[in-house]
């Protein structure tokens, strides 16, 4: 997979959010922790852009919010001291997804819970391209933009990844597995950090 350094990446503003978040739907359209909680599709479309919203939204507000010129794709980052709301985050769930992650989604958070770093540090809860535009690099260009000011102020950067296929490239960028997450009937999820590089 190509990485072209030429890409042009944005940090997303107010105006760009409605066009971020939807490029971040369509690259988590087939994500299994995704379909898991919203395995109907009307109820995917409704519902996972406010999942996306509560997630990750926070990134817009810390101009931590970037996407790939033309939003192939798009990555919602959240600075040292940010978090996602995550009373919020169940409350969604419990509202609006399957009876699976009715039962299962406090306990999977919980677990996510116990692996984030004590530390100060990056977090990562979306990162995607749009399927028509994957494999072009645009996800490596994205994680490299972001990782930049990482190794700059010596911060770690923390993620779960969804999706075994995403692994190896994120390990490309200097993460570790750290472990795998899964209760009942949920997907495994995969945390994973970084230390900063010089």
């Amino acid at each position: 997979m190509r990485c072209d350094q030429s890409f042009l990446i944005k940090t997303a503003t107010v105006s760009d959010e409605a066009q971020t978040i939807a490029v971040v739907v369509l690259a988590f359209s087939a994500d299994p922790a995704a379909r898991w909680a919203w395995p109907d599709p009307d109820q995917y479309l409704r519902h996972f852009p406010s999942f996306v919203r509560v997630f990750g939204g926070n990134a817009f507000a810390h101009d931590s919010a970037y996407y790939v010129d033309g939003y192939a794709g798009a990555a919602l980052w959240l600075p040292p001291g940010v978090s996602p709301d995550e009373d919020a985050l169940i409350a969604l769930l419990q509202r609006t997804g399957s009876a699976q992650v009715q039962k299962d989604g406090a306990a999977v958070f919980e677990q996510m819970g116990r692996y984030h770093p004590r530390e100060p540090h990056w977090y990562l809860p979306f990162i995607g391209v749009d399927p028509f535009h994957q494999g072009k690099g645009y996800g490596a260009a994205l994680m490299q933009h972001a990782l930049m000011p990482c190794d700059r102020d010596h911060a770690l950067a923390y993620l779960e990844s969804s999706n075994p296929e995403n692994i190896p490239l994120y390990q490309r960028h200097g993460f570790e597995l750290l472990g795998t997450i899964q209760v009942g009937t949920s997907p495994p999820i995969f945390p994973m950090l970084r230390t900063p590089r010089r």
